[in-house]
């Protein structure tokens, strides 16, 4: 057998774009990704927007999306910890992935130790510089009030308009996300040395910029943005002494 010493890192599946068909097909990739690498796993962080759509109700969640669901569960149970991080897509999530699948969820960026190395991992929407209009969204769209106020509506009309403003949302940055336009104009690279002026971190994880970075804020700290899976399917792992971004 394996030894279990690996930690994947994996963001962005937005599963439910573009279509059902598309959807269900990329669904089946990640589950088989997921069954690969169990084998070595000690642990496995998805790193947000695994859903281009996600609002739990007290009784009632989204329709589909059971073989992710069933894969992940299996998992936990054989031991390996899965660890969830809220993104802007799915940032509604509960506590259905803790009481169902035994999940982690985090809706905010954690920090971790693996061998003596420091990790600082979340998502990445609405940290750094910039996105004013975005960070107001995440203000309005994380109250609870606003919460409570959705809650009210059906869940076929709720669904409707949320998948309907999220797949506009997609569909407007798609093209913008596969351009890298320098160091000086990643919002996540200035929030790392933001970071970096107060407390050194070897590795920032980071998804929500859908396109496969792996650049220095400083010479003995690497920031790594793990891409997304419609286009790249990318996805990082550690092995205790080297971190890798690597293509499935």
């Amino acid at each position: 057998m394996a030894e279990k010493n690996k930690i994947y890192f994996a963001s962005d599946f937005h599963l439910g774009v573009p279509n059902y068909e598309k959807s269900l097909e990329r669904e089946k990739i990640i589950v088989k990704w997921l069954e690969e690498i169990r084998v070595d796993a000690k642990e496995i962080f998805l790193v947000g927007d695994i859903f281009d759509y996600w609002y739990e109700y007290t009784f009632v969640i989204p329709k589909g999306y059971v073989r992710l669901q069933g894969k992940i569960a299996e998992i936990v149970d054989s031991g390996i910890p899965v660890h969830f991080f809220t993104g802007n897509h799915d940032m509604w999530m509960g506590d259905y992935f803790p009481k169902e699948l035994g999940v982690s969820v985090n809706h905010e960026p954690i920090q971790r130790e693996f061998n003596g190395k420091k990790f600082y991992i979340g998502h990445g929407d609405g940290l750094g510089p910039g996105d004013w209009s975005y960070k107001l969204q995440k203000f309005f769209f994380t109250n609870k009030f606003v919460q409570w106020c959705f809650s009210r509506l059906h869940p076929n009309f709720a669904s409707y308009v949320a998948s309907s403003i999220s797949k506009k949302s997609r569909i407007n940055t798609g093209s913008k996300d596969s351009i890298f336009n320098g160091e000086d104009k990643e919002w996540l690279f200035a929030y790392c040395k933001e970071v970096l002026a107060k407390e050194h971190f070897d590795f920032f994880i980071f998804g929500h910029r859908h396109l496969p970075l792996d650049l220095k804020p400083r010479e003995n700290s690497r920031y790594i943005n793990l891409g997304e899976w419609i286009n790249y399917k990318t996805y990082g792992v550690w092995d205790g002494a080297t971190f890798e971004l690597k293509k499935y």
